[in-house]
């Protein structure tokens, strides 16, 4: 993949404390978004499109390194150009936040309140991401 400049698109903060606040929770943001390449219960993308948000009004720096990365950059750029995920992430994220849903209310909240609140919560957020469009798949 080449490498690119994406300066352009970034708006700095003018204030060095400021950036340097975006920076420390762009890093955070990073570090949870790899933790949820582990983890089911953590979504990577959404950690990964704030980390960006943040090294946007902040570092040049990060913000290349970020939307160059080969594992992340794609869908980042995807997201922050034509507001679409791809279609194989759209689906791995609403397969993963189901299984996760299904385990969790089945094996870990004893309260039939609760349980209902999640599946309702998981429902609506697998509608959620399903509405959101994917360019790299036709519409029927």
């Amino acid at each position: 993949m080449e490498r690119r400049d994406y300066s352009t698109e970034m708006r700095k903060h003018d204030s060095l404390a400021v950036r340097l606040m975006f920076v420390a929770l762009g890093t955070l943001f990073v570090a949870i978004g790899i933790a949820g390449i582990l983890l089911p219960v953590l979504p990577t993308t959404p950690f990964m499109l704030l980390a960006a948000a943040c090294y946007a009004r902040a570092s040049t720096r990060f913000y290349n390194w970020l939307l160059n990365n080969r594992v992340f950059g794609p869908t980042i750029l995807e997201w922050r150009r034509h507001r679409s995920i791809p279609y194989r992430v759209k689906w791995t994220a609403i397969l993963l936040m189901a299984v996760t849903l299904g385990i969790s209310i089945v094996f870990f909240v004893p309260w039939p309140e609760l349980q209902a609140a999640l599946a309702i919560f998981g429902v609506l957020l697998g509608a959620y991401l399903y509405n959101i469009p994917s360019r790299d798949r036709k519409a029927k």
